[in-house]
């Protein structure tokens, strides 16, 4: 059983307020996601993990960012740190890819060990020398073969320990040397160009279940931010390829304009299958419900699809991933 309405939502604490349970009950969104507010150990976050599952009666998919480095909801004392992807990357040279999916392995375990289903991960941009910071060091690498061939291992990664992986930006957020949590970027690289490049790990990965949009302008489709164009989502599902649940990155990003109403209404018009507003507050996600409405019967089969794909959690020795992984890195910490 899945979710009726075509949004994921964030709340606002540790526990679920009651204003909350009423207004998930009533809106029953697809899923929720954690972010660094709503955590202190993990029998809390256990506990609300199961309280927003019980908000909606049913298994919701409750995601998050860990994606290690800055972007990495869960840290430490109780959970692993991680550097940034690029660097674990560059530090492991050859066994990049191998690297990389036994810290995914760990991250998957940790996760579902408090009732988190879903990683928004891998990152599949390609990086490069203009690269904005806040996204760079998260890439896998600077060409297509090396993204798509990390990228994979991550995502195989999360699905064989039962979570489900949510590859991001599509179709590509690389080139974008601004923000967009601040400012909307626009590409000007003709299509031949990103049909080769930025969208060829995209392409190869097409088959995972889930992707997040990119909130960044293609000039060479549209002028309009790829998230609000039809024919970057088009793109999306013609070029590319993906047939999966696409959801928006989250609508507070500055890169859009408008009240949030307005960017879920573009959003959905455009193409996308589900609204992401992370920030967990109550006025903002009326709003943004009401503008997502329920999901249209093609975002419910796609959803359907995708949540089938989760698997129990097998039993794993956690040391012995980490050890591997020590080892690969020529180390003796967690990484």
């Amino acid at each position: 059983m899945i979710g009726s309405g075509a949004a994921i939502f964030g709340c606002a604490g540790v526990i679920l307020t009651a204003a909350e349970r009423d207004f998930f009950r009533d809106y029953d969104p697809l899923g929720f996601i954690i972010f660094a507010r709503n955590v202190e150990t993990p029998e809390q976050l256990t506990r609300l993990t199961a309280s927003l599952r019980d908000s909606v009666g049913r298994d919701a998919p409750i995601l998050v960012d860990q994606e290690g480095g800055r972007v990495q909801r869960l840290r430490p004392p109780y959970w692993s740190e991680w550097a940034a992807p690029l660097d674990t990357v560059e530090k492991a040279g050859v066994n990049a890819a191998r690297a990389m999916a036994l810290r995914a392995q760990v991250i998957a375990v940790e996760l579902r060990a408090v009732g988190i289903d879903a990683n928004c991960a891998p990152v599949a941009d390609i990086g490069g020398p203009d690269t904005h910071p806040f996204l760079r060091n998260r890439c896998y690498g600077q060409d297509a073969e090396t993204v798509t061939h990390i990228a994979r291992a991550v995502a195989d990664a999360h699905l064989a320990m039962g979570v489900l992986p949510v590859v991001k930006h599509m179709p590509g957020h690389g080139r974008s040397i601004n923000d967009t949590h601040h400012d909307l970027p626009t590409v000007t690289t003709d299509r031949a160009t990103l049909s080769t490049t930025d969208f060829a790990p995209f392409r190869a990965l097409s088959d995972l279940p889930m992707a997040m949009t990119a909130h960044i302008i293609f000039s060479a489709y549209d002028s309009l931010p790829a998230t609000q164009s039809p024919a970057m989502i088009k793109a999306i599902r013609e070029e590319i390829g993906f047939a999966g649940l696409l959801m928006t990155d989250d609508l507070n990003m500055q890169a859009l304009e408008g009240s949030l109403g307005q960017r879920t209404a573009r959003s959905m018009a455009a193409g996308c299958d589900i609204a992401l507003h992370c920030k967990g507050d109550m006025a903002e996600m009326l709003e943004v419900a009401a503008a997502a409405a329920a999901m249209t019967e093609a975002a419910r089969s796609r959803a359907t699809a995708a949540l089938a794909q989760r698997r129990p959690a097998p039993s794993v020795d956690i040391a012995a991933l980490k050890a591997e992984f020590s080892a690969l890195m020529g180390e003796n910490a967690d990484g």
